[in-house]
């Protein structure tokens, strides 16, 4: 089989400015978000120029020129991270949010609709709030299967207290044997994980393994540099080459998307290089 080069490809140094996804085993995504304040469009063309599947995190007034371009939308947004189902006082928004993102999502051909736990409560215990959380989505999992669409539950680290999108400290679903757990729970083929590799690492390491464990429920992928967040370079810890190669072997037939935020001065050039370790 043919394999995509190892670690020299993690230096600055081997970026490509011309480089373009050759392998496409793995269909890649971006999270549009961490590339503001670039227009959505710039970003959108500079994605389909490089070779990029699908765009997400970016604002739904976009989509119809992501499907123009000939790109898929990956994931559609919902209710936002902090006040989740785990509340029972927002879970009216919770679902109606989750509602409309499925309506979005079937729209434009997207199968996936994120969502979270919401941050921890004082007055709701462990166990209230699991089962808040899996009593919200089973009321709104029924509308995704007649629709055709996953709802994909996201594991967030709350370890890294520096910057407000690197951790999220007080996040309920910073466990991610508890997100999959949560994920059974709701026992619908339409409610998966959203496995972010950089949060993974952050909370727990070893995520080769647990990648390999969890795939049976994994519905999406993102990626991006540890402990920094930022470019899949050499000043960060996980080997992106070998963990992607682990990722394209397993069969995992969903996308995964960049979500590191660029420190490089030429942002371009860091997502071509992103691009590139993640060809597998």
């Amino acid at each position: 089989m043919d394999r995509a080069p190892s670690l020299p490809l993690l230096s600055p140094a081997a970026a490509n400015p011309a480089f373009r996804i050759q392998r496409g085993r793995i269909r890649q995504s971006i999270m549009g978000w961490t590339y503001s304040p670039m227009p959505a469009p710039e970003l959108a063309q500079l994605c389909k120029d490089i070779g990029f599947a699908a765009m997400e995190g970016i604002d739904p007034v976009h989509y119809p020129m992501v499907r123009e371009l000939g790109m898929e939308v990956a994931l559609v947004g919902s209710h936002g991270f902090a006040e989740g189902p785990l509340h029972p006082k927002n879970r009216p928004r919770v679902v109606e949010a989750l509602r409309k993102g499925i309506d979005t999502a079937a729209r434009f051909g997207s199968r996936r609709v994120i969502t979270f736990t919401g941050m921890r409560d004082p007055a709701i215990g462990d166990a209230e709030a699991e089962r808040n959380c899996v009593e919200a989505w089973r009321e709104v999992i029924p509308y995704a299967e007649q629709r055709g669409v996953d709802l994909c539950l996201e594991h967030l680290n709350s370890r890294d207290l520096g910057h407000p999108m690197k951790g999220h400290p007080g996040y309920f679903g910073d466990d991610v044997d508890r997100c999959a757990r949560l994920v059974r729970r709701v026992d619908s083929p339409r409610m998966r994980l959203l496995f972010d590799f950089y949060h993974v690492q952050v909370m727990h390491g070893d995520v080769v393994r647990r990648f390999r464990e969890l795939l049976p429920v994994i519905g999406h992928l993102h990626v991006a540099g540890v402990p920094g967040r930022g470019e899949l370079d050499d000043s960060q810890e996980l080997n992106y080459p070998a963990v992607m190669r682990a990722v394209a072997d397993s069969g995992y037939e969903g996308f995964v998307a960049q979500e590191f935020l660029p420190t490089w001065k030429d942002r371009a050039l860091a997502l071509r290089h992103a691009a590139a370790v993640c060809d597998a």
